[in-house]
């Protein structure tokens, strides 16, 4: 139930899918696999594939640690990751997970990246493909460049403190969420993940890299497109100059 502490976990890996039947089951099926006990919530927009049945129907087997949030359309990345925030608040998790659902982020670090938050102090983890141990599998040499210099370019603008920009592979602890005014969250694609991290960092939260190696998916149909790539490039000016304050507007800087 909604607004109560659950016992078996403190964390949950939120998973937003659209079209995603040839991952969504494996993927379940990997995390729940781990020796730590996370839950997962799948944040599905109207997949005309059939991934929420999926989802439905496993529920039958994990029905305490497996839920699923349906939306209407394909409302975007930022916006479904939202929604899943304020849905693990309500129900009372304090650790928060982003991950993919088509196996590009290693289901195997989710304990490094929770171990940065509750063990290492850290408020929010990002598992970085540019720091020391971090690499990128199976990606083409012009798309794992235009990655690169999108993060060198983010950080020259905001100064942000993190190389990996745009990972979407993190843990956030209850409290980052909690202050940061998930209502005056802009942008919906990659730079979503930018304007997380940034946000996180102006409010005086401290964020800590996790190495990771990030592989390209081997089923289902990338969601990256020429108007993502315009959002996250421009939008990075608009940060720059954006007034940053906690929930219930106290705080700006």
């Amino acid at each position: 139930m909604l607004g109560k502490k659950r016992n078996l976990s403190d964390s949950v890996i939120i998973i937003p899918t659209y079209n995603e039947k040839e991952n969504v089951e494996n993927i379940i099926r990997k995390v729940f696999s781990m020796p730590k006990d996370f839950h997962v919530l799948i944040v599905d927009d109207g997949s005309p594939d059939g991934t929420a049945d999926i989802v439905k129907n496993l529920q039958k087997e994990f029905p305490d640690s497996l839920h699923i949030q349906e939306r209407t359309g394909k409302l975007g990345l930022g916006t479904a990751y939202i929604h899943g925030f304020k849905w693990s608040l309500k129900a009372g998790y304090d650790y928060i997970f982003e991950m993919d659902a088509d196996f590009s982020h290693p289901v195997d670090k989710l304990e490094a990246l929770y171990d940065a938050c509750a063990k290492d102090g850290a408020d929010l983890s990002v598992g970085s493909r540019y720091i020391k141990g971090g690499k990128v599998e199976n990606w083409p040499r012009n798309r794992k460049l235009l990655s690169y210099y999108a993060s060198v370019y983010v950080r020259m603008i905001l100064w942000i403190g993190v190389k990996d920009t745009t990972a979407g592979f993190m843990c956030y602890t209850r409290k980052v969420l909690e202050t940061i005014d998930l209502d005056d969250i802009r942008f919906v694609g990659y730079a979503f993940q930018i304007e997380m991290k940034y946000t996180a960092k102006r409010l005086g939260f401290k964020l800590k890299e996790v190495p990771i190696t990030f592989t390209d998916r081997l089923h289902g149909t990338s969601k990256m497109d020429g108007s993502i790539i315009k959002e996250a490039l421009f939008g990075v000016i608009k940060l720059r100059f954006k007034k940053y304050k906690r929930r219930g507007g106290d705080n700006p800087n």
